[in-house]
């Protein structure tokens, strides 16, 4: 798609993101299951920053039971993302133990 626009008598033309289809059915399958698990992946990522941002916000307030709840959650959400191939395996075990460590840490403190 190609827009014009009439600029001081000078024409301005702006290109604007050309959304191509392949001619080849198996390409045309190709994109509409590309676009499938590209909206389904970012709504599962999107969830698990989620779970671990609200995990981390419970784990520095001062309820050990909503924390540790929260930390269940969390881990859950990242094991699944790495079992999905949705972030790398190492990277859930590094955010699981960041949170784990601060949790521990608010277990002794109470």
């Amino acid at each position: 798609m190609i827009e014009c626009y009439k600029l001081c008598g000078e024409i301005l033309l702006l290109d604007l993101e050309v959304k191509r289809m392949p001619n080849i059915k198996s390409a045309i399958k190709r994109t509409k299951t590309n676009e499938t698990r590209r909206l389904r992946n970012a709504s599962a990522k999107s969830a698990l920053r989620t779970a671990v941002k609200q995990a981390d916000a419970a784990v520095l307030g001062t309820d050990v039971s909503a924390a540790q709840a929260a930390y269940g959650a969390a881990q859950k959400k990242l094991d699944k993302a790495a079992t999905k191939g949705l972030i790398h395996k190492n990277a859930a075990a590094r955010k699981k133990s960041r949170l784990a460590k601060k949790l521990n840490a608010l277990s002794a403190q109470a």
